[in-house]
């Protein structure tokens, strides 16, 4: 594959799986159609890259599809000033995506592989990567405008709604008897509400299982 494939790849991403599907936040559009995709796959993966589809980065952990990013961007509303934080980074290409439209970006991955990998691809970024568990989040960072939690999770730990700003948004696949259902979550005072708005298939993030009941 060479450059200009991988360039022809991104503009039909963006016109068939962005424009199409109701990533309708401008901006979004253009840091995916900017950011370099197949720099945050493993290179025996790089032809699909831009495929409308999961992608496996091994260890049980995938790279979510470019429209369940796109989607979950737009609803955030990503502002000039806001400050970020990405839970899930994975190979770091969230994070880069939404370096192209915040001032700071914080991720946090706890797979030591995963995290290596984003380490590399990330070069040049403005992007804080930090090791440590997903369900924790970063509080030293905190408060964030804007947490994308980058997969799909049963429940979204107080310790993570905490760190998020007075007015902040957390955007998350919340997973519903098996389905993912693409969410944005807004804090007002000592109030957060979670909205569901698309379902879609996402990655499913490690830590963030519900209790499970205990029975005889």
């Amino acid at each position: 594959m060479t450059e200009q494939n991988f360039e022809q790849m991104r503009r039909s991403m963006v016109a068939s799986q962005l424009r199409t599907t109701g990533v309708s936040d401008a901006r979004v559009v253009a840091a995916m159609g900017e950011v370099p995709r197949e720099r945050f796959v493993p290179v025996a993966r790089q032809a699909l890259a831009y495929a409308d589809a999961l992608t496996d980065l091994g260890g049980g952990r995938q790279l979510n599809t470019p429209m369940a990013l796109g989607r979950l961007l737009s609803e955030s509303a990503p502002r000039p000033a806001d400050r970020a934080l990405v839970i899930g980074a994975a190979t770091g290409y969230a994070a880069a995506v939404l370096d192209q439209l915040v001032p700071s970006v914080v991720a946090v991955e706890e797979d030591p592989a995963l995290a290596s990998f984003a380490s590399k691809a990330l070069a040049g970024t403005n992007v804080k990567l930090i090791e440590g568990p997903l369900s924790a989040g970063h509080k030293k960072g905190a408060p964030y405008d804007i947490i994308l939690i980058d997969g799909a999770v049963e429940t979204i730990p107080q310790a993570i709604i905490d760190q998020l700003a007075d007015g902040g948004r957390i955007a998350v696949a919340m997973l519903e008897d098996g389905v993912a259902r693409l969410s944005i979550g807004r804090k007002g005072g000592e109030g957060f509400g979670l909205t569901a708005y698309s379902d879609a298939a996402a990655a499913i993030l490690p830590g963030f299982e519900k209790a499970r009941a205990f029975s005889f």
